[in-house]
């Protein structure tokens, strides 16, 4: 227990732990993987009644959220010590003692339950598999201390979103739905290259294991490069296998058009827009896709 914790006195309100616990894991940044489980739950819709089923939608949305805040919240509690070490991490809500070990540990556990939860209403496949999608989530943290690629672990986690999503509509397999995945898991893991590269000279001191750490803020930046070379080769491959339309294809061309300026404002020597790049950029690429392939499947004849 840290001093902080073993002060007596009144504690903050329900709301305000509440309020850190969201802050803690970042509540907000679900932007980046919500909009391609609309896209995989949408397609999986359209290619089976061509009908939108509300209640299937928001249960996926339930799911996804309630894992990735457990992902979070495991990732900043497993974490806790390399970030009071790191100067860009340190004012974090676990280092500074505005949210406990404790009731980080009670929200990541009721996030997982809530996850669970919509899984089990969805279909007895989901439930069967959602601890496979757990494992990922509480393995990435770890990654970083026995592997230089935790990068290559995230894009594993974040591409299980639109598989199962898919299933969440089906009940069944699908390689359309993989190819979205994997989409998503090189995409993200590439743009967690181009993040890590503000912390190559703290994780190099400390021993925490990365990509740029091993090859260089440049060698980093070429990798998120290639990463996003095959994002959008198989974005164009899932395109052909559902037979997307003139909308989904203009979309692809918004993100080919916001990767060549995410990389182009980003460089070995100015990592200066790096924030730019990782949130504004990465977040309106979701949004925009998901868009594009929802004005595609409206016109293709998807009921809402």
């Amino acid at each position: 227990m840290s001093a902080a914790e073993g002060v007596v006195g009144p504690g903050p309100a329900p709301t305000g732990r509440v309020k850190a616990f969201l802050r803690l894991v970042m509540i907000e940044h679900s932007v980046f993987a919500l909009p391609f489980a609309y896209i995989a739950s949408l397609t999986a819709m359209f290619l089976e009644d061509g009908r939108v089923h509300w209640g299937e939608l928001l249960l996926v949305t339930v799911a996804m959220v309630g894992l990735r805040t457990f992902a979070m919240a495991a990732n900043r509690i497993i974490d806790r010590e390399i970030d009071a070490r790191n100067p860009r991490t340190a004012s974090r809500e676990l280092v500074t003692g505005a949210v406990s070990v404790r009731s980080a540990w009670t929200g990541a556990l009721v996030a997982v339950v809530v996850f669970l939860g919509a899984a089990a209403l969805l279909n007895p496949l989901c439930l069967a598999l959602a601890p496979v999608a757990v494992i990922p989530m509480v393995v990435y943290p770890y990654g970083k201390r026995f592997t230089h690629y935790p990068h290559a672990i995230l894009g594993l986690a974040q591409a299980m979103g639109p598989v199962g999503a898919w299933l969440a509509v089906t009940a069944d397999w699908s390689w359309e739905a993989v190819l979205l995945g994997l989409a998503v898991g090189i995409w993200i893991g590439g743009f967690d290259l181009i993040f890590a590269c503000q912390d190559v000279q703290a994780d190099r001191a400390h021993g925490v294991l990365s990509v740029p750490a091993r090859f260089g803020v440049a060698g980093a930046l070429y990798g998120a490069r290639a990463c996003h070379v095959l994002t959008v080769l198989l974005l164009a491959w899932y395109g052909l296998a559902t037979g997307a339309g003139v909308f989904f294809w203009a979309g692809l061309l918004i993100v080919v058009t916001a990767f060549l300026y995410e990389h182009s404002i980003v460089r070995p020597g100015d990592l200066s827009r790096l924030n730019r790049a990782f949130f504004t950029v990465n977040g309106f690429i979701g949004i925009a896709l998901f868009v594009c392939s929802l004005l595609d499947l409206l016109v293709r004849g998807l009921t809402v």
